[in-house]
């Protein structure tokens, strides 16, 4: 079991620079973030910069969200947006190049919140043509897209696992794969535990966090390591990855640190 800890979502009292290696201190190998920089483009400097304070710390980054708009003000993701396609793909081209100094392979699309004034096909048919652009653009290097499902946003049109295999199916690129996010799927209503017996092998990547409260694993009712030892069982063998609200001073206590690394 390899897990990566989420340091866009944990560790926000530290500057980015400094998360990792507050999670190499915590005991971890590996990190992911959601979009690190204050811009779609970042500049060389910032890319190096980020690039070192992982090397630093000596810790792998695992995952890396595209580019995904404004997400403090509710935005979800622009692959969808057929205005923003430019822009998304300025993001693609920033994000290979922070892979190919970081030596990161995973990177979570996320698809964009339904825009009211713009025809439902006209967002579908952006999305999934924005998504066979990032995949063509990462599998030069092995890298492969996530899609999830999220929670919390009503406009958000990926809300089960099967939302998101049909945009799998149209893409049609072998190196799209779901994003396992077992709290919002649990929330959402999925049946997790089935979707663990019938496509573990498929998935791309796992998240979790327990319910209610998007806190640390045993603060709510799922379970979790039950599920994700099932889904290892199950073929999935790739991290796991720590994206929870921490709730206590020690976000990681509950998880003994020679499992950590």
């Amino acid at each position: 079991m390899r897990y990566t800890v989420n340091a866009s979502i944990m560790l926000t009292d530290l500057p980015v620079l400094e998360r990792p290696a507050a999670v190499a201190r915590a005991g971890f190998s590996a990190v992911e973030f959601w979009w690190p920089f204050p811009a779609t483009t970042p500049s060389e400097r910032e890319i190096e910069d980020f690039a070192r304070s992982l090397e630093d710390a000596n810790v792998q980054l695992t995952g890396l969200n595209f580019f995904a708009g404004d997400m403090p003000a509710g935005e979800r993701g622009v692959l969808s947006h057929p205005t923003r396609t430019d822009e998304f793909r300025r993001g693609v081209d920033s994000l290979v190049r922070v892979a190919q100094a970081t030596g990161c392979r995973a990177f979570n699309a996320l698809h964009g919140n339904r825009l009211p004034d713009v025809p439902v096909a006209d967002q579908d048919d952006a999305a999934v043509e924005n998504l066979r652009y990032a995949a063509d653009a990462v599998a030069v290097f092995g890298g492969t897209v996530l899609v999830e499902p999220l929670s919390g946003a009503s406009t958000y049109p990926l809300r089960t696992a099967a939302d998101v295999m049909a945009v799998l199916d149209r893409v049609d690129c072998p190196n799209v794969k779901l994003l396992a996010d077992f709290y919002h799927l649990a929330v959402n209503g999925e049946d997790v535990e089935a979707l663990i017996e019938r496509h573990a092998a498929e998935f791309g990547h796992i998240q979790l966090a327990d319910a209610p409260g998007r806190h640390e694993p045993g603060t709510g009712d799922l379970p979790l390591l039950r599920w994700v030892a099932r889904a290892h069982e199950r073929g999935y063998h790739g991290p796991v990855a720590l994206e929870y609200v921490p709730s206590q001073d020690d976000p990681f206590a509950w998880l003994p640190r020679d499992r950590r690394a």
